[in-house]
């Protein structure tokens, strides 16, 4: 495995103009697509987020009616939850992003 892995190391070294390559064209119906696909894709994320935190934060609550004793831990786990669920639209934020300055907008 180390072996293979050194091997590995040293072509990349040896061969550096094989990964400097030229594209082979302007990429044509790759930039539109991607930026259909960011736009499509954090609609749906943000939608969707929104939704799932809506329906947690109503749970919690009637958790909390139902035991108030209990309220503190649901609280936390609540909030737990939200950060969770908020994490999701910001990976797809970031995957969006990728996508359009990657393949999407070309300033040239």
């Amino acid at each position: 495995m180390r072996r293979s892995l050194i091997l590995g190391g040293v072509a990349v070294l040896a061969f550096p103009t094989s990964a400097l390559a030229a594209d082979g064209g302007a990429g044509g119906w790759i930039g539109p697509f991607a930026v259909i696909a960011a736009g499509i894709g954090m609609a749906i994320a943000a939608g969707l987020c929104g939704l799932g935190q809506g329906r947690a934060v109503a749970s919690a609550v009637d958790a909390m009616a139902r035991q108030p004793g209990a309220a503190a831990r649901i609280q936390t786990a609540m909030i737990i939850g939200l950060a969770l669920i908020e994490s999701l639209a910001i990976y797809t934020l970031v995957i969006a992003l990728i996508l359009l300055f990657v393949k999407g907008i070309q300033f040239s």
